[in-house]
């Protein structure tokens, strides 16, 4: 059995189920051996950034890795913003990087690059292979330290000698992937310090794996005993949503609202949750988001099983087993002309229950997180990283991992601009996801901060780099290029009435919504 034929073997034994590739020739070795396992499913991407992030969508839905297949350094750094967001979001992945021949590097052949200092900015874990008979000890030991926690990319360089030559039969295990847990000392310093600022005085600020059903569950439980306020991180990976579970504000984006919103609290408790930071330095703005003078604790981190602290905590509070919640509320089709609201609130009116729900629209969707904190349960996928290029690619990772639910892309048309040849994967993959993309031809977030930096009246050539007018981009014609049937609305009543069709017929669609 040769190099590329173990390694196959080796993720197949280990639970890895798909492998999103966009190879070259020093992957042939590796692409011939996925004919050998018929379960590991090669899904490609006609670009590097649309694997990426497919992968990055599958790992937040799976809860553990997909692969990567990737082409020497200019292809893995073709797909580095989108494993930017999955670090971030402390996605599960696994990037295998076919290279030159051991040998053949010494040469300096073109595509020769510094790959491992690629890598290394994006990766929890990297090894370059030194020879075919540790392939599956190394693809072992990258897939359990992509689930370590709180989880990440782990990066395998994968020389092509290293798969054509002999490797053996020998499969490796994979290595115990321990679960940090919160010490009782810990558990008890939290009680005291919720009963030390009772009420409105405490934010339990959570992140990470709070946010799944368990963890919110059991923070609920905490807000009910000790009176403290919930709130989740700005854009969170993942987080589940319904009228069964508590409707959590996010930590508003612009520095100056983050501090406004911790005003009056004596404390944040972290959950799973980094301490909140400004994305940008603003002249006389803050980095932290947190006041001075509010203390910052930290209940669990990221790398320590929240889900299980939360539940002691709530214990030690001698919380009630349930917390109240409130019903489902049922959203009415809105009429008129298409603003945010109106697009927001026809969204949440369409999507079924058990929706997986892609929000990169930007500044196009802003009231939809709002609006549906009673719409029937649903997954929540953001974007912690900022780099944009997401939604798409993510939305074909979470198909993926979830086929048996409808996944809904908010999409800008800027930011949907960097990856659609998503839309491709999705046509050839026969995926069931809606794509909305909210078309106002401009980057409206940089007009925005063009003023914030006080440009009151930008020249041409300011409006040039934020306009995408000249010429427009036919969202419905590409789409259509690509396999996905589409179309284009200009009014909320047509919104909605695509919207339903769309949930209710299978397969890829696009809605491009005509605002501004």
């Amino acid at each position: 059995m040769n190099g590329a034929e173990i390694l196959v073997r080796t993720a197949a034994a280990h639970g890895i189920e798909v492998c999103f590739t966009n190879p070259g020739t020093t992957e042939m070795h590796l692409v011939a051996a996925l004919d050998s396992q018929p379960g590991l499913r090669a899904v490609l991407g006609l670009f590097e950034g649309v694997v990426t992030g497919a992968a990055d969508g599958y790992g937040r839905m799976a809860a553990k890795p997909a692969m990567t297949l990737l082409h020497l350094g200019p292809g893995f750094a073709n797909g580095i913003a989108n494993l930017h967001n999955a670090r971030r979001a402390a996605t599960p992945i696994v990037n295998l990087i076919g290279h030159h021949a051991t040998w053949h590097r010494n040469f300096d052949p073109p595509l020769e690059s510094q790959v491992e200092l690629l890598a290394a900015a994006v990766s929890v874990w990297q090894r370059t292979c030194a020879h075919a008979g540790q392939l599956s000890r190394d693809l072992a030991d990258a897939i359990a330290a992509s689930l370590r926690l709180p989880g990440g990319s782990a990066t395998l360089v994968v020389p092509a000698d290293c798969q054509w030559d002999e490797a053996g039969e020998r499969i490796a295990a994979l290595p115990p992937v321990p679960i940090a847990v919160v010490d009782g000392d810990r558990i008890d310093l939290a009680r005291k310090q919720l009963s030390a600022h009772a009420g409105q005085q405490t934010v339990l600020l959570l992140g990470g794996r709070a946010l799944t059903e368990r963890g919110l569950l059991a923070a609920a439980r905490i807000a009910t005993a000790s009176g403290c306020r919930l709130a989740c991180e700005s854009f969170p990976p993942r987080l589940e949503r319904g009228p069964h579970l508590p409707a959590l504000p996010r930590v508003p984006y612009f520095p100056e609202q983050a501090l406004a919103f911790f005003m009056g609290a004596r404390q944040v408790v972290l959950a799973g949750a980094r301490e909140p930071v400004a994305f940008f330095g603003y002249r006389d703005g803050p980095s932290l988001l947190i006041p001075e003078g509010v203390a910052v604790e930290v209940l669990a981190g990221r790398d320590e099983d929240v889900p299980k602290a939360l539940e002691d905590l709530a214990e030690a509070l001698g919380a009630p087993a349930q917390f109240q919640h409130l019903p489902a509320a049922t959203a009415a089709a809105p009429r008129g002309a298409l603003d945010a609201a109106n697009i927001a609130a026809a969204v949440v009116a369409a999507q079924p229950e058990g929706a997986i729900i892609v929000d990169e629209g930007i500044t196009g969707i802003g009231p939809y997180y709002e609006l549906a904190g009673q719409a029937p349960a649903h997954t929540y996928l953001a974007l912690p990283g900022g780099a944009i290029g997401f939604g798409l690619p993510c939305s074909v990772g979470a198909a993926i991992a979830c086929p048996r639910r409808k996944v809904i892309v908010l999409e800008g048309d800027g930011s949907g601009l960097y990856t659609a040849q998503a839309l491709w994967s999705q046509a050839r993959e026969g995926l069931d996801i809606v794509n909305v993309v909210l078309r106002n031809d401009v980057y409206r977030i940089l007009q925005i901060e063009l003023h914030r930096a006080g440009v009151q009246q930008p020249g041409p050539q300011s409006l040039a780099m934020t306009e995408l007018s000249n010429p427009s981009v036919d969202w419905v014609g590409l789409a259509q290029s690509f396999g996905v049937p589409a179309c284009s609305v200009t009014t909320a009543e047509a919104l909605y009435a695509e919207l339903a069709r769309a949930v209710a017929e299978p397969g890829p669609a696009l809605i491009e919504v005509r605002v501004g």
